[in-house]
């Protein structure tokens, strides 16, 4: 098994590419790791972080031992990094939600991302909090989406449980198996983008599928 990676700098920018980011950290980087997780689960500022690919990408450092910790524990700290954030986003959303919500869109602040999930919560339910951890942005803001709508507390925490459990166990744990294959391990920036285009499939698949039923109230009205 090859102890390096490939640097492919043209599928992603330095700045959001995982190998990028955990290879420039050092000794640091699990607690940078741990701290990117809980922002992008808690932290509304943190809806661009790249939660998804970086967690693959942890998977498959500790398998080719580029991260000495052991899997478990990995999978451990994320997992309660994720949970954390999502309680901290609810307390957001619960005590200052409403006044931040309504503020002018900003370059990071746009209320089209509140709406989005806004909408994406009242579809799902309760489950949203486990769906939304698979969809970028959404499971940013779906947090304080849920302290606005003052969610019962025990119910979020426990979907919120199953999802950290789902999303930061399960990617990372796949990104372990996945990335001893050399294929995978060869084209890593590749494999990165396809998880993120998998990641907003739900979201197109949403958009397609309102079309269809605007479409058909409209029918009979032509």
């Amino acid at each position: 098994m090859r102890a390096d990676l490939p640097v492919n700098q043209a599928l992603l920018p330095d700045w959001l590419s995982p190998e990028v980011i955990l290879t420039s950290l050092g000794p640091y980087l699990l607690p940078v790791l741990c701290l990117i997780i809980f922002a992008e689960c808690g932290l509304l500022l943190g809806f661009f972080l790249p939660g998804d690919s970086l967690l693959f990408t942890a998977g498959l450092f500790v398998a080719i031992d580029k991260i000495p910790t052991p899997l478990w524990l990995i999978c451990v700290l994320l997992t309660a990094c994720a949970f954390i954030g999502n309680v901290v986003g609810y307390y957001i959303g619960y005590k200052v939600g409403p006044a931040l919500f309504n503020k002018p869109d900003s370059k990071l602040f746009k209320q089209e991302h509140v709406a989005k999930t806004h909408v994406f919560f009242e579809k799902y339910g309760p489950r949203a909090i486990v769906l939304a951890r698979f969809v970028p942005v959404v499971r940013t803001f779906i947090t304080a989406v849920a302290g606005v709508g003052r969610m019962d507390q025990r119910k979020f925490f426990t979907f919120s449980a199953i999802g950290a459990v789902l999303w930061a166990t399960g990617l990372t744990v796949l990104g372990y198996f996945l990335g001893q294959i050399d294929f995978i391990h060869n084209n890593l920036e590749a494999m990165l983008v396809l998880i993120v285009l998998i990641s907003v499939l739900p979201i197109i698949f949403e958009v397609l599928k309102a079309r269809r039923e605007r479409k058909h109230a409209a029918g009979p009205g032509l």
